[in-house]
């Protein structure tokens, strides 16, 4: 094995001659998206869409998105952040201060609704056209199905679906899962995990237990 039989995560777009695949992190401009290693994103049109689907993420909410390791997010894909909140609390929830002049002071004293930055861990799958809510965290190796609107946590390892997602199930069973984010293979180096690509594509969480 050498460095040319190994993915670049550098590159752009690692698989030659298909421009609608990219390792996400060598296509954002924007520092609050912060993006781990060969996480890829897959888009019918243009990898550039994603940061598109970032939705209300404004400078002034100065909430972040943090994604991990090796995901894997599907094209439609939507995050809605922090400045997509509104008032609920309040009589209205309608935006009167934005428009200033005579509602400029109608916030005073008041915030709008921050749920801190959406976090997605490593080794996550993320379906066609699911939407996470702000300040959603999803655990390493959760999948999240297609079509799912996300507004609250994923544990680790867990498949979840519909609108609200629910859990459909969990992937291994809690001593295994354990062992998983203990192992953290993510965190490998690329020659290790690619000595344990066969069973990182298996069921065998004893053998790659063994080679941590």
């Amino acid at each position: 094995m050498t460095q040319n039989d190994l993915p670049n995560p550098q590159t752009l777009y690692p698989l030659a001659g298909y421009e609608r695949l990219c390792f996400l992190k060598n296509s954002i401009t924007n520092p609050n998206i912060i993006v781990g290693d060969y996480t890829y994103y897959d888009d019918f049109e243009d990898v550039k869409n994603f940061e598109r689907n970032v939705r209300y993420h404004f400078d002034f909410t100065g909430d972040k998105l943090v994604i991990g390791k090796f995901c894997m997010i599907a094209s439609g894909v939507e995050f809605i952040m922090n400045g997509a909140n509104h008032l609920t609390d309040a009589i209205s929830a309608y935006p009167f201060a934005i428009f200033g002049g005579a509602w400029a002071n109608a916030m005073a004293g008041k915030e709008y609704p921050h749920k801190g930055d959406t976090t997605i861990g490593n080794d996550v799958w993320i379906g066609y056209k699911a939407t996470i809510m702000a300040g959603v965290t999803v655990g390493d190796g959760a999948i999240i199905a297609s079509h799912a609107v996300v507004t609250k946590d994923v544990p680790p390892y867990t498949i979840v679906g519909g609108n609200p997602a629910q859990l459909i199930r969990k992937r291994f069973s809690d001593v295994q899962i354990e062992a998983l984010l203990k192992i953290q293979w993510w965190n490998w180096s690329i020659e290790k995990i690619t000595e344990n690509v066969q069973w990182l594509t298996s069921a065998d969480i004893d053998k790659l237990q063994n080679n941590a």
